[in-house]
C-alpha cells in the first residue's frame, strides 16, 4: 500500500472549493479596483484572518508596483512567493515525525471530534507499513467509544492497543504501554488523549500527568506532541491550541477534515496566528488519506500554478 501519494493530487482532487475561488481571479484581466476588494473577500472568506489579509494584500501591491506588473495572471507567480515564504518561515512546516529515538512517544491532543483517534490509527497504519513496531494507547478513557475505535483500527492496523476500562486513569494506561513497548522493543507508542471541556483545569491536569509519567519513563520525554485540529471549525482551533498548549509544548498540527472544508486559508492562518507547523493534513477517511503537508505543493494547488 502506498501511504504518500502525491501530495497535489490529492489535495486537488479533494475540490476544495475556496481553492478554486481563488484560483479564478488570477485571470487574463488587468488588475484594477475590483481585484483587490475580491482577492481580500475570498481571503477573508477562506479563513486566512483579516490582520493577515491585509499584510498580505499590502505586500502584493507593493511587488506589483516594483516588477510594474499590469496583468492578473502575471500577479498570480508573485503571490505564490508570498504565500510559501509565508508558510516556510514556520520552523519544520511539513517535517515528518521524530520518531528515531526508540521507544518514540507521539501524543495526540485535541478536542472531540477533531478527529485525533482516527489519525492515531492512521499514522499506526504508516508507521507500520516502513517497518516499525507500533503501539497505541487508548488514553481516552473517558469516552468507551473512543477506547473501542482505536481498538478497531488497532485491528485494521495489525498493531497492539493498550487499554483498559472507561473512566481508568489515562496515566497508568500510558505507563501500561511504556512497560509493553518496552518488553516488545517496540519502536512507537501513539497515545490518543480525551478531548472533552478542553477549557476545565480537570483535563489539562490530567495531561500534565500523562507528560509526567513519560518522562518517569523516557526522561526526554514526548518526541512529538500533535494538537489534531478540524479544518472545517476555521479559526475556532486557535482557541483549542492555546488552552491544549499550557498543558503540554505542542509540536506540530494535524488539520483533519480539509477536503470537507470551505475554509481553507486556516493553513496560512495557523502559519501566522500559532507559528506552529502543520505536519499532515486529512485529505479524505482512507487509510490513506493523511497526508504530509507540502507547502509549495499547497500553493501551487491552490492557485492552479502549473495549469498556466
Amino acid at each position: 500500500m502506498s501511504f504518500f501519494k502525491n501530495f497535489a493530487e490529492k489535495l486537488k482532487n479533494a475540490g476544495n472549493k475556496w481553492t478554486q475561488s481563488v484560483s479564478n481571479l488570477f485571470s487574463d484581466d488587468p488588475v484594477d479596483d475590483g481585484f483587490w476588494d475580491e482577492l481580500e473577500e475570498q481571503l477573508i472568506l477562506g479563513d486566512v484572518g483579516i490582520d493577515t489579509t491585509e499584510e498580505l494584500i499590502a505586500e502584493l501591491r507593493r511587488v506589483m508596483i516594483d516588477r510594474r506588473i499590469s496583468n492578473k495572471r502575471e500577479l498570480k507567480s508573485a503571490f505564490a512567493e508570498l504565500l510559501v515564504a509565508r508558510l516556510e518561515a514556520v520552523p519544520g512546516m511539513g517535517r515528518p515525525l521524530d520518531v528515531e529515538h526508540s521507544p518514540s512517544v507521539v501524543i495526540m491532543i485535541g478536542v472531540n471530534g477533531s478527529g485525533k483517534t482516527t489519525t492515531c490509527g492512521k499514522l499506526a497504519a504508516q508507521f507500520k507499513a516502513e517497518g516499525r513496531k507500533v503501539i497505541m494507547a487508548a488514553a481516552d478513557t473517558f469516552r468507551a467509544a473512543a477506547i473501542e475505535q482505536l481498538k478497531a483500527w488497532g485491528e485494521r492496523a495489525g498493531v497492539r492497543v493498550i487499554a483498559q476500562k472507561q473512566d481508568s486513569d489515562p496515566a497508568a494506561v500510558v505507563y501500561d504501554a511504556l512497560l509493553a513497548a518496552k518488553a516488545a522493543n517496540a519502536d512507537v507508542i501513539l497515545v490518543d488523549t480525551a478531548g472533552r471541556l478542553h477549557t476545565k483545569s480537570n483535563l489539562m491536569e490530567e495531561l500534565s500527568k500523562v507528560t509526567r509519567v513519560i518522562k518517569r519513563e523516557i526522561p526526554e520525554g514526548p518526541s512529538e506532541v500533535l494538537i489534531v485540529l478540524d479544518a472545517v471549525t476555521g479559526q475556532n482551533g486557535f482557541m483549542q491550541a492555546e488552552t491544549f498548549g499550557k498543558a503540554m509544548p505542542i509540536t506540530g498540527v494535524v488539520l483533519t477534515k480539509f477536503d470537507n472544508t470551505s475554509k481553507g486559508g486556516i493553513v496560512i492562518a495557523i502559519a501566522d496566528r500559532l507559528k506552529t507547523p502543520i505536519r499532515y493534513v486529512g485529505l479524505g477517511e482512507g487509510i490513506d488519506d493523511l497526508q504530509l503537508f507540502e507547502p509549495r505543493a499547497f500553493v501551487e494547488t491552490l492557485l492552479d500554478i502549473k495549469n498556466d
